[in-house]
C-alpha cells in the first residue's frame, strides 16, 4: 500500500528571500489542496512548476519528491529529494525520504547511509531507527539490526512496531524466551495504551484507525509464515482471528486475515481447510483485499476461483483501472487473450498503464508471436536497464526466435547481463576450507519445487538418491507455490531455508554464513530467479542447471551442466559459463508418479496417422509451422494434434488455423486441445502416433514425456543447447535415425516413419522397455554422475585456487 510521508512541509515554510515568493507560495498551496483531494497528478504538476522557479527552497523540492513517492515513481522522487538535500544538507526529513526511495529501488546500502544521516541530525527519529533496522535485516547485518531496533525502542518505549520487529528477529535467531517476552510487551502496548500506528493501513487497523491486538498477532503470523514456520503461524493466526472477533474488526480486515490463514493451511497440507478460508475471504468488498485473494488463489492453482473473484472486483469497482488491470493480467494467465486485450484497453481508457507494454509482450508470446514479444521486451529492457526483469524476458524470448543465430542469441545474453557483474566478489575472497576430498556444502536456489513444474519433475528423483554423507545440501526456496511436492523436497534435504521475501543481500549473507561451497541455480531467466545474486557471486563455485535451456550470459556463474549432444565439442564459445558434460544425457526422466503405459494394438497401425505436439505455442514458430505443413502434405490423410495451455483460448486456435491455412493445410486436419491435469495429459499421448518437435526451441519435458508414453519424436539437431535437446534424448534412447540434420531431412524422416506402420507399432509397444534398458534412463547412474559433477567442479576450484 502506498503511504504518504508522515511530515509534509507546508506552504508557510517558503523562504521570504525567494525570487517570486507569491508565485511559489500559491503553487505549493494549490498543490497541497489538490493532493488532499486525491488529484495527485495535478498536484505533482503544480509542485514541478514551483520547483522550476529560480531560487525555490529545499522544502519545495522535498514536497515534489514526497508527491512523486506517493505516486510510486521512486527514481523521480529520488532525483527531487537529492535537489532538496543539495540546497539543505541538514533537512532530516529529506534524508528520510531519500532512504525510503533507495529502499524501494533496491539500493539498500544507500538507504542505510541515509537513515544514518537522519539519526545523526535527529537522534530521536523513531521511524529512521525502525526502518534502518529493517534495512539492516535485509542486508543480513544482524548486529546492526538489533542495535537499530534497540534505539527505536529507547526513543519510543512501548511502540508496537519495533516490538513486533524484535519478535521476528529473536524468533529467527531461535531465542524463543526473549521473543515471548517481547511478544507480550507488544500486546501490552496496543491493549493497554492503544497506540496508533506510525503508518496506518486500513487493512490492519480497527475502525478508529488504532492498532489492535489482532494486528500484533497477525503480523507475527506473517513473519512466521515468511520463514516457513507454519505451525507457529497457525497459532498466531488463530489468536488474531479470535481478537478480531472480540474487537469487532472490519469485515474486509477479517477477510484479509483469512487469506493468510488459507496460506498457512496450504503450507501444512490442509487443502480443504485452506479452501474454506479462501471462501470466507471472498466475502470482502475491498479492492485491495480481492486483488490479493485473486493472486493467492491463482498461485495455488485455483484458476477458476481466481477469475470469479477478479471479475467480482471489477463489478464492485467498475471505474478502477487497477481492478481492470488485475483482471486483464489474469485473463492473460488463463490464456483468454481476447478478453485480456479488451480489458487492458478498458483500463488504459481510464488511466495510463505503465506495465501495458510488458503485458502485451507476454500475451504476444503466449499467442505464438515470438518476434513481437522479443521486440517489446528488448525495448523495455534497454529502457529500464540491466536490473530490469525485462532483460530476462527478452533473453528467454530470444531462444524462441527464428531470426537469431545461435551466436546472436549468445551475444544478446552477454550484452543484457554483463553489467550485473560489476563490483562482484572474487573467488579468492571466500575462506571456505579448500580440501578436495572433504564433505562439501551445496546449495540449490529455486522457486519451483511444486506439482507439474519441470524442475520438480526432474529433481525429485535426484534428491531421493543423493548421498548426503558426501554432500551437505541446503535448498534456498524463493517460491510462492506450495503443495505436497514442496513438502516432499523439504523432507529430502538436510536444510530448507524459506527466503521468498528476502533481498539478495540478505540471502547472500545467509549463504555465506552457511559456508556453501557450490551454489546451483535452478531457474536461469525463468520467473522468481535470482540472477543478480549469482552475478555478484554468493559462493566460491556457482553452477546453473535445468531451469534454463542454455547459457545464461550472467557473469560469475562458473559452470553449466550439459551433455555431449546439447553442447558438442567446439560449441563452448556459445556459453558464458564453462561447460561440464554429463556422460549420458543432460536430463534423466524417471517420474515418481505412475503413468500407465498405453496398450498399442494393431488398431493403432490401421487408424489415420496422427502427428502431435504438446509444446507451448511460443515454440510453434513460423519456421516450425512451415516444416510441419510440409510433413502433413507429404503424408496424405494424416492429421495433427496440437495441445497447449493457449488452446483454451479460441483466439489462439483461430490464429494457428490461419497460419496453417496460409501454408495450405485446412483446419479439418488439425485437432486443438487445451490444458488438463498432468495424469490426464500423459494419457492423451495414446492418441498420437508420431510427435513432431519444434524448432529452434525444442521440447524438453514434453519430448521426454512423449517418449515415456511410447511416442517417438522426429527432431532436428540445431546449433545450440535449446535446439539440440531433442537430439540428445533420441540419441540417448538409441534412436539416432529419428534425428534430422536439416529441414529436408526432418521431412524425409517423418514421412518414412509414417509409412512403415508395422515398424512404428513395434517401436511404440516396446519403447518404455527400451528406454529403461538405456544408461540415460538409469536414475541411480544419473544421480551418481550429477553428484560427481558437484564434486568435480569443487575439486577444480580447489586446484586452481590452491
Amino acid at each position: 500500500m502506498k503511504t504518504r510521508q508522515s511530515e509534509v512541509v507546508t506552504a508557510s515554510t517558503v523562504h521570504p528571500e525567494m525570487h517570486d515568493l507569491s508565485l511559489v507560495s500559491s503553487l505549493v498551496e494549490r498543490a497541497m489542496q489538490l493532493r488532499k483531494k486525491g488529484d495527485l497528478a495535478t498536484a505533482i504538476a503544480q509542485y514541478q512548476r514551483a520547483a522550476a522557479v529560480q531560487g525555490a527552497p529545499a522544502e519545495v523540492h522535498f514536497n515534489l519528491a514526497n508527491a512523486l513517492f506517493e505516486k510510486g515513481d521512486w527514481s523521480a522522487a529520488q532525483e527531487s529529494v537529492e535537489q532538496a538535500l543539495g540546497l539543505d544538507p541538514k533537512l532530516a526529513i529529506a534524508h528520510l525520504l531519500s532512504a525510503r526511495c533507495a529502499q524501494r529501488l533496491g539500493e539498500l546500502e544507500l538507504a542505510a547511509k541515509h537513515y544514518a544521516d537522519v539519526v545523526q541530525l535527529d537522534p530521536k527519529n523513531f521511524s529512521a531507527w525502525l526502518e534502518w533496522g529493517n534495512v539492516s535485516r535485509s542486508l543480513g547485518h544482524s548486529q546492526k539490526m538489533l542495535e537499530c531496533y534497540g534505539r527505536a525502542a529507547a526513543v519510543a518505549p512501548g511502540r508496537w512496531e519495533v516490538l513486533v520487529s524484535l519478535v521476528r528477529a529473536f524468533e529467527e535467531a531461535g531465542q524463543w524466551h526473549e521473543a515471548a517476552i517481547v511478544y507480550h510487551q507488544a500486546l501490552d502496548a496496543v491493549v493497554s495504551r492503544q497506540l496508533p500506528s506510525v503508518t496506518p493501513d486500513s487493512a490492519e487497523t480497527s475502525q478508529e484507525g488504532r492498532v489492535t491486538a489482532a494486528t500484533v498477532h497477525w503480523k507475527v503470523a506473517r513473519f512466521r509464515l515468511d520463514r516457513g514456520d507454519a505451525p507457529r503461524a497457525l497459532e498466531a493466526m488463530r489468536q488474531a482471528l479470535l481478537a478480531a472477533g472480540q474487537q469487532a474488526v472490519q469485515e474486509d480486515t477479517v477477510a484479509s486475515m483469512h487469506i493468510d490463514l488459507g496460506e498457512v493451511f496450504i503450507r501444512m497440507g490442509l487443502q480443504n481447510e485452506a479452501h474454506r478460508a479462501f471462501e470466507r475471504a471472498s466475502l470482502a468488498k475491498s479492492e485491495p483485499v480481492l486483488a490479493r485473494l485473486t493472486e493467492t488463489s491463482f498461485r495455488n492453482n485455483l484458476w477458476q476461483e481466481a477469475l470469479v473473484i477478479s471479475q467480482r472486483a471489477v463489478e464492485l469497482h467498475p471505474e478502477s483501472p487497477t481492478a481492470l488491470w488485475n483482471l486483464a493480467h489474469l485473463y492473460g494467465e488463463c490464456w483468454q487473450m481476447d478478453n485480456a486485450l479488451a480489458t487492458l484497453e478498458r483500463a488504459e481508457q481510464i488511466a495510463p498503464q505503465p506495465g501495458a507494454a510488458s503485458m502485451r509482450a507476454a500475451m504476444a508470446g503466449r499467442a505464438g508471436d515470438v518476434d513481437q514479444a522479443l521486440d517489446l521486451y528488448l525495448a523495455l529492457a534497454r529502457k529500464e536497464g540491466p536490473r530490469s526483469r525485462m532483460c530476462s524476458s527478452a533473453a528467454m524470448s530470444a531462444l524462441y526466435s527464428d531470426k537469431l543465430s545461435a551466436s546472436e542469441v549468445a551475444d544478446l545474453h552477454r550484452e543484457l547481463f554483463e553489467p550485473l557483474g560489476q563490483g562482484a566478489r572474487s573467488h579468492d575472497s571466500f575462506h571456505n576450507d579448500r580440501t578436495v576430498d572433504r564433505k562439501i556444502k551445496v546449495g540449490f536456489v529455486t522457486a519451483d519445487f511444486h506439482h507439474q513444474h519441470p524442475v520438480n519433475i526432474f529433481m525429485q528423483p535426484v534428491l531421493s538418491r543423493l548421498n548426503l554423507e558426501q554432500i551437505d545440501l541446503t535448498i534456498y526456496f524463493t517460491g510462492v507455490s506450495y503443495d505436497d511436492q514442496t513438502r516432499l523436497a523439504q523432507s529430502r534435504v538436510q536444510q530448507w531455508v524459506e527466503c521468498t521475501t528476502w533481498s539478495d543481500s540478505q540471502l547472500k549473507a545467509r549463504i555465506e554464513a552457511d559456508r556453501i561451497d557450490v551454489l546451483m541455480d535452478l531457474a536461469g531467466h525463468t520467473s522468481m530467479h535470482r540472477m543478480t545474486l549469482f552475478a555478484q557471486r554468493a559462493a566460491p563455485v556457482q553452477v546453473t542447471f535445468l531451469g534454463y535451456p542454455g547459457s545464461t550470459g550472467v557473469p560469475n556463474i562458473d559452470w553449466i551442466l550439459a551433455d555431449h549432444v546439447v553442447a558438442p565439442q567446439g560449441s563452448d564459445h556459445l556459453f558464458s559459463e564453462r561447460v561440464y558434460r554429463l556422460p549420458d544425457t543432460v536430463f534423466c526422466f524417471s517420474p515418481e508418479a505412475e503413468y500407465p503405459y498405453p496398450q498399442y494394438t494393431e488398431a493403432h497401425a490401421k487408424r489415420p496417422l496422427t502427428f502431435g505436439s504438446f509444446n507451448n505455442v511460443a515454440k510453434i514458430t513460423p519456421h516450425t509451422v512451415a516444416v510441419w505443413t510440409r510433413v502433413l502434405k507429404a503424408v496424405p490423410n494424416s492429421q495433427m494434434l496440437l495441445k497447449a495451455p493457449s488452446f483454451k483460448d479460441p483466439m489462439a486456435i483461430s490464429q494457428f488455423q490461419k497460419r496453417f491455412l496460409a501454408e495450405g493445410i485446412d483446419s479439418s486436419r488439425l485437432i486443438f486441445r487445451g490444458p488438463v491435469g498432468l495424469t490426464d495429459m500423459m494419457a492423451e499421448y495414446a492418441d498420437v502416433d508420431i510427435a513432431l518437435d519444434t524448432v529452434p526451441y525444442n521440447g524438453g519435458t514434453t519430448t521426454l514425456q512423449a517418449m515415456w508414453m511410447g511416442v517417438p519424436v522426429v527432431v532436428k539437431a540445431g546449433e545450440n543447447f535449446v535446439s539440440r535437446m531433442g537430439a540428445s534424448f533420441m540419441q540417448a534412447a538409441g534412436l539416432p535415425d529419428w534425428v534430422a540434420a536439416s529441414d529436408d531431412d526432418y521431412i524425409k524422416i517423418a514421412v518414412a516413419k509414417a509409412q512403415d506402420r508395422e515398424a512404428l507399432l513395434r517401436l511404440k509397444q516396446g519403447m518404455r522397455k527400451q528406454l529403461l534398458s538405456s544408461p540415460a534412463w538409469d536414475m541411480e547412474r544419473y544421480a551418481n554422475a550429477f553428484q560427481g559433477a558437484l564434486k568435480d567442479v569443487w575439486s577444480d576450484f580447489c586446484r586452481v585456487q590452491s
